[in-house]
């Protein structure tokens, strides 16, 4: 049995208490005060999860296993204690093998990182008017997809973003919903109408919301219009301040019911060290600071943060903390379907963070066990 005494970020509020853990599971929470930011203590939160991640700590979400075992280790000492490995645009043939790969992974993936729960594939359906940092060369038409041997590598596939205004979109949005996979529109140049049927043909969630998309036009509103007026539609924030202004992102959660925002981080395989050059998806990217671009352009290629940097972000922006916490935790779980984890409530799976009084990782708690971290 272990005891975890803090500041609890429970769903609305942060209150003082005491959180029992039993074999891995939360089993029993104790509070012991009213509720205050201010109580003293660590703040404990759940357990952060990634849904959109291509790497970090020097390591490519689709570099093979050893490069998935340290990507996994680095996520882990930022406070994620689950996460999608993300595929970026590529043949076919390499993005199935990236799905099969991260599959056969999971059984044997270590326990002192980040759980991955699946695999994300941020393309080949994208728009070539949005390709943000995607080789064009590489997009392709839905309508061109043989859906047979897709169905061949679904498994452990949990979500896919799609243009919804490409020929054959709908059809492969309707095909992909029906055996469970997630479906997030983005890297799109759709009209109001066009995001709107994407949504009511299954699709669920918004890749980067604002980025690679068509936007807030007061004559010609688009996929960003659509996902920002759907109560029904999860959207996601890179909180980086580069992705979007930090003075955005208040319309974003003044719009959005709280439990409808994910934070993601669009981390490449750069991420946490330092300035320098890489490719990813057959392209030239450089990090300098905290931004990340095309080279010789301005284009943004992902992010350097991870998730423990955005809840920050967020809540220096004017954010609750439980908001903060609960869009790097419970709501990115919510669109997947998962329910053992991602609130600090008896029954769930005993994933936590602590948080020191700057919201920088001190320690991580994934299925009962500690592991401590250099911080952030």
């Amino acid at each position: 049995m272990t005891t975890v005494v803090g500041r609890l970020v429970l769903d609305e509020v942060v209150t003082p208490g005491t959180i029992t853990v039993e074999d891995g599971v939360i089993a029993s929470i104790e509070t012991t005060g009213s509720p205050s930011v201010d109580a003293g203590g660590p703040y404990i939160t759940p357990g952060f999860v990634d849904v959109h991640v291509h790497g970090g700590g020097g390591h490519d979400a689709m570099g093979g296993r050893a490069a998935l075992d340290g990507m996994a280790r680095h996520l882990l000492r930022h406070g994620v204690t689950s996460f999608l490995p993300t595929g970026v645009s590529a043949p076919l043939d390499d993005l199935y093998r990236f799905v099969d790969d991260v599959r056969d992974w999971m059984p044997v993936a270590p326990a002192d990182g980040s759980e991955p729960l699946g695999s994300n594939l941020e393309g080949p359906w994208l728009a070539h008017a949005r390709k943000g940092a995607h080789d064009p060369v590489l997009l392709r038409m839905p309508a061109d997809l043989r859906l047979a041997d897709l169905e061949a590598h679904l498994d452990g596939l949990r979500l896919v973003t799609v243009a919804p205004e490409l020929p054959g979109a709908l059809d492969l949005i309707a095909w992909l919903h029906a055996r469970g996979v997630a479906i997030s529109m983005g890297h799109s140049a759709s009209t109001l109408d066009e995001a709107r049927a994407g949504y009511a043909a299954g699709g669920s969630s918004t890749t980067h919301l604002f980025n690679a998309m068509s936007g807030v036009d007061h004559r010609a509103p688009g996929l960003a219009v659509a996902a920002l007026t759907d109560d029904t539609v999860y959207v996601e924030l890179i909180a980086d301040g580069e992705h979007v202004h930090p003075a955005i992102w208040p319309l974003i959660t003044r719009t959005k019911p709280a439990d409808r925002l994910m934070l993601v981080s669009d981390a490449i395989p750069l991420a946490g060290m330092g300035d320098g050059r890489a490719t990813i998806g057959g392209l030239e990217v450089e990090v300098v600071g905290r931004r990340v671009t095309l080279v010789g352009t301005t284009t943004l290629a992902g992010s350097v943060i991870a998730l423990d940097t955005a809840v920050r972000n967020l809540v220096e922006s004017g954010a609750a903390l439980p908001i903060a916490v609960a869009a790097a935790s419970r709501n990115p779980l919510a669109m997947l379907g998962i329910g053992d984890r991602g609130r600090i409530a008896v029954g769930q799976r005993a994933d936590l963070v602590e948080l020191d009084d700057a919201l920088r990782v001190r320690r991580v708690m994934r299925g009962g066990v500690w592991f401590a971290t250099t911080g952030s």
